[in-house]
């Protein structure tokens, strides 16, 4: 039996297994059984055979099958990576609110303008300073004239106020209240 005849059977008896051993690293069978059909190709050449003196046929045809299946993996972890980059270029979000969420949201803001509007005056300064001017508990205690604990606990009664009002609206945007 000559060289190319001895790595066809090596490979058909071990063919099975090498699909099995392929399967997990490129995620599916179907891939695998490509991958073994490829590692086939390298591996019983068409051309008189450079890899007379091969100690282990067997683990040079699991080399080859890994490798391609590694290949494989990349290559198709980098096309994932492109299409994904392709898709945020030529599908963007889009730049406005659909109809209906710009109503959802304008009962929203109409609601949170409305529980603000109730609070005690410094309450509501309080928030709108932290939330809207993003500023620090020290700078509204700066500018509210009370102490930096006094001024983190009114945003979080505002901030507490606002959140219950909104749940209370429910997700339909209807008031459970009533």
């Amino acid at each position: 039996m000559n060289s190319a005849q001895a790595r066809l059977r090596i490979y058909a008896e071990h063919r099975p297994a090498l699909v099995d051993y392929a399967t997990p690293i490129v995620g599916s069978r179907d891939s695998a059984e490509d991958v073994v059909q490829e590692a086939y190709f390298r591996f019983v050449p068409t051309r008189p055979p450079l890899l007379l003196g091969l100690r282990t046929p067997v683990g040079y045809l699991y080399r080859i099958a890994r490798n391609i299946a590694i290949d494989w993996t990349r290559r198709d972890a980098a096309e994932q990576r492109r299409n994904a980059a392709y898709a945020l270029t030529r599908d963007p979000q889009p730049l406005s609110a659909s109809a209906e969420d710009e109503l959802l949201c304008g009962d929203e803001a109409r609601l949170v303008l409305a529980t603000l509007a109730s609070l005690p005056e410094k309450k509501r300064r309080a928030y709108e300073m932290s939330v809207f001017g993003e500023m620090s508990s020290t700078q509204i205690a700066q500018q509210l004239g009370v102490s930096r604990a006094t001024a983190h606990r009114l945003v979080q009664d505002a901030m507490i106020h606002v959140m219950r009002s909104v749940e209370r609206m429910g997700p339909e945007g209807d008031d459970d209240a009533g």
